[in-house]
């Protein structure tokens, strides 16, 4: 992917039964660094300090600016409440464009991940044109590889990240597949 992206970018905001995938906001970093401040955490470059989190987040943020597409954050419809994040990831040193989730501990368990990812990948594969999407998931995060099974996704290789250590490689089925 070498194309640049606009200068300015609006990004979208989709909606799902249970949730609102929109841009971060200031408040949903509370959130996140609890998160951070956990070993949960650890699946995805955690634990870090809380002065870290802050940058982490406006990383998320700033990347919709230079790739195009990037992570929303994800609303509870009914509270109003930060349940996490997903959507699509391309930092420097991955393999390519990703799909991808975290939920905060009061998310998990409730089938908002799957509900997410499904619209984040049904967006990569409809709007922008994806024809592949991979998951990046840590060797030790069952409960990640449970998920991307669920989404029809199957182990294809390794990885070996310099930050994040092993990785398994996650191929999504095609956009024929899914639609």
């Amino acid at each position: 992917m070498t194309a640049l992206a606009p200068t300015t970018f609006e990004i979208p905001t989709l909606e799902t039964e249970r949730l609102i995938m929109r841009a971060f906001h200031l408040t949903d970093i509370e959130e996140e660094k609890a998160f951070f401040a956990s070993e949960r955490s650890r699946f995805v470059g955690g634990p870090i300090e809380e002065s870290q989190v802050w940058r982490a987040v406006a990383g998320m943020a700033g990347h919709w600016q230079l790739r195009g597409f990037g992570f929303w954050a994800l609303e509870d419809k009914a509270t109003g409440r930060y349940m996490g994040r997903a959507g699509m990831w391309y930092p420097e040193g991955w393999p390519e464009p990703e799909l991808g989730w975290t939920l905060m501990t009061h998310g998990e368990g409730k089938g908002l991940a799957f509900e997410a990812a499904l619209a984040a990948r049904a967006h990569a594969y409809g709007v922008l044109g994806w024809i592949t999407a991979i998951s990046l998931i840590s060797t030790g995060n069952d409960r990640s590889k449970a998920l991307a099974r669920r989404l029809g996704a199957a182990p294809e290789s390794h990885f070996d990240h310099p930050v994040h250590g092993a990785c398994e490689i996650w191929r999504h089925p095609a956009p024929e597949a899914v639609q």
